[in-house]
């Protein structure tokens, strides 16, 4: 088998981090927002948060698409031969474009929220009293959408391990010997 470390890199590490730091925003971030003091404060440091990540985010994300297209490039003989790949990798691209999906509408009503400037906030996605009506439903969207991008992403981590699986010699011999069923 040829190698194929960068693309595989690529894959890998963007989704590591397109997973990780999403969570860690969600687990970490959003919550310790409320410390900074005050509500316009808290909307503030969510802000600065979220628009330091969106850079990070997006060359992960390219990063992972980038190893995404080759690796399929990659075993583009094994998607079409071994058994149960080209499952496996229809699995992969719609959760790939579900997670980008949410993704990008979660980044559209951050900015909605950060034009609003300091918004005041009870934490980064809990709208105070004061909140105007955009951003208060901008921020009660992004309340539940902040651990969906986490969940989607860590079922494609899930999915990779999965995939890698299916390319040790053992699994690639039984794959492309094994008769399908016919009905």
């Amino acid at each position: 088998m040829a190698r194929n470390t960068l693309s595989r890199s690529l894959h890998d590490v963007g989704l590591a981090a397109w997973f990780g730091g999403t969570l860690a925003n969600a687990v970490a971030l959003n919550p310790a927002s409320a410390e900074a003091g005050s509500a316009r404060a808290t909307g503030a440091v969510a802000n600065a948060g979220w628009n330091r990540w969106t850079p990070v985010n997006a060359a992960a994300i390219g990063a992972h698409l980038i190893g995404s297209i080759g690796q399929l490039q990659a075993n583009k003989q094994r998607v079409g031969q071994q058994q149960g790949v080209k499952a496996m990798s229809a699995a992969k691209t719609a959760l790939t474009a579900a997670a980008l999906g949410v993704t990008a509408y979660s980044r559209l009503l951050g900015q909605v929220v950060n034009q609003g400037g300091a918004t005041p906030s009870r934490r980064a996605t809990k709208p105070s009293k004061r909140a105007r009506g955009e951003i208060a439903a901008a921020q009660e969207r992004l309340d539940q959408l902040q651990w969906v991008v986490p969940a989607i992403t860590g079922a494609l981590v899930v999915i990779s391990s999965y995939a890698g699986e299916q390319q040790r010699p053992s699994e690639v011999l039984r794959g492309v010997t094994v008769k399908p069923a016919t009905v």
